[in-house]
């Protein structure tokens, strides 16, 4: 929309599209009469709940109905309700009253939000949009992966100068540059998945205190899991106050945000490699690179996705630090944060097409990683002297460090200095026949080790 004021939902919208789904207010309104509904069905089937009669098979699925068709129209009759109540979970509670008038299910209508604080009802709302979310979200990152290792074993055997301190170092190849952010990138993945997504249906402060003043003898704390585990698939919090404490959440955003910075690390290398020519880029056509200079071709995808990744974690930096704290048993500081959990990921999505779309214009450029490699001889000082220590040369570091520093170095100067070494025919010979386009260790081999 040409009028809105975040990105997100003006220029990226589209980009950004399937996460209304999870993280709009009508995501969460959704979510919250999804919980609200369930917590009614498990109280019908408790037996020492007799008030609360079982529903038939019909009832139960007219009340999961208003779940599955509930939609964004629906959802503003709840806006409509919140505008009386100023309170955005009572009025999910008089919206259920309604749907539930003039039928059987009335009966009922007094056991909705049964026993329950609204957090019991938020808590598990933001950990099925986070679900939804992370549905959304990984598969685009488990693309970049899956065009890493691809990538990466495409060129394995493609040699390339390293630069550490931004100064030529000994060679490896790109295939096993891009092995390292793949493996990198997976760990990550894994570490996002791992994080389990809790949920707590306790009441008040988190004690059952109202279930067992109404019902003693019911075991709240499985009956509660039943929502929680079994029908949500989540994964129960017995240990909150009034809300579920969100460390969890923490330790998600604290994944998610490291796999960005990694991320970043890939934008900048890849964004130097085309710097230095070691990749063009494919050009599109009608596409501009410069709005004066009509030769360029900016590596604009990979700038972007890095500007998008720092607006992520800065999101996700915050919720981070600020969700695991609130003062004794309940503030209301994270509420207006939780509803900007989107934004962390609607800025993640956004970077991860991005770098996407800068993979796919990639163009290695094998003549210039050669030429590169041929005006850098100097490399081979660290081969050499490593054989001159095996062979029990008097300081074979101070001598090639005199040979190479701050010197010219070609093929023939290499040669010279080598033939000369008192070192076994076997080794002299090997580096004679070395180059700094074969000297690249195992490089290709740990490609192949990726999973």
């Amino acid at each position: 929309m040409i009028t809105a004021i975040s990105p997100i939902d003006g220029r990226y919208a589209a980009k950004v599209a399937p996460l209304t789904e999870c993280f709009s207010e009508y995501a969460l309104l959704k979510n919250r009469v999804k919980v609200e509904i369930l917590w009614l069905l498990a109280l019908c089937r408790e037996d020492g709940i007799p008030e609360c009669r079982a529903v038939t098979a019909p009832e139960e699925a007219r009340l999961r109905s208003i779940i599955v068709e509930f939609t964004p129209a629906e959802a503003e009759k709840i806006k409509q309700i919140e505008a009386v109540t100023n309170h955005d979970v009572k009025a999910v509670e008089y919206y259920l009253k309604e749907q539930l008038a003039g039928s059987p299910l009335a009966e009922l209508a007094e056991f909705l939000h049964f026993a329950c604080t609204s957090e019991d009802i938020n808590n598990l709302s933001h950990a099925l949009m986070l679900k939804d979310g992370l549905a959304v979200l990984q598969p685009l990152q488990e693309q970049i992966i899956a065009t890493l290792k691809k990538l990466a074993h495409e060129y394995k055997d493609i040699p390339m100068l390293a630069r550490t301190h931004g100064q030529t170092a000994s060679p490896t190849t790109i295939g096993k540059e891009l092995a390292v952010f793949t493996a990198r990138l997976q760990k990550q993945s894994a570490g996002i998945t791992a994080v389990e997504l809790l949920g707590k249906l306790n009441g008040a402060v988190g004690n059952f205190n109202a279930h067992l003043a109404g019902y003693p003898h019911v075991n709240w704390a499985r009956l509660a899991k039943t929502v929680i585990v079994n029908e949500l698939h989540l994964t129960q919090n017995l240990f909150t106050t009034q809300i579920e404490p969100h460390d969890y959440m923490a330790e998600l955003f604290d994944a998610m945000s490291r796999w960005n910075t990694i991320l970043t690390d890939l934008n900048r290398d890849l964004w130097a490699y085309i710097s230095m020519g070691y990749f063009g880029q494919k050009t599109v056509q009608g596409e501009i690179g410069s709005s004066t200079m009509p030769h360029k071709v900016n590596p604009i995808d990979f700038e972007n996705s890095e500007g998008n990744c720092g607006l992520a974690n800065a999101m996700f930096g915050h919720l981070s630090a600020k969700l695991p704290i609130s003062r004794l048993q309940r503030d209301l500081t994270d509420s207006t944060v939780l509803r900007n959990m989107g934004v962390g990921f609607g800025y993640s999505m956004i970077a991860c097409h991005a770098t996407l779309k800068g993979l796919g214009k990639l163009q290695l450029n094998r003549q210039n990683l050669a030429a590169d490699l041929d005006q850098a001889w100097e490399v081979l000082a660290e081969p050499i002297q490593t054989v001159m220590r095996k062979a029990g040369v008097e300081k074979p570091y101070e001598k090639l460090k005199e040979l190479t520093r701050g010197q010219k170095i070609d093929r023939e100067i290499i040669r010279r200095f080598v033939a000369k070494l008192d070192i076994a025919d076997e080794d002299k010979e090997r580096l004679l026949q070395m180059s700094p386009a074969s000297y690249v260790g195992m490089a290709a081999g740990i490609v192949e080790l990726l999973d």
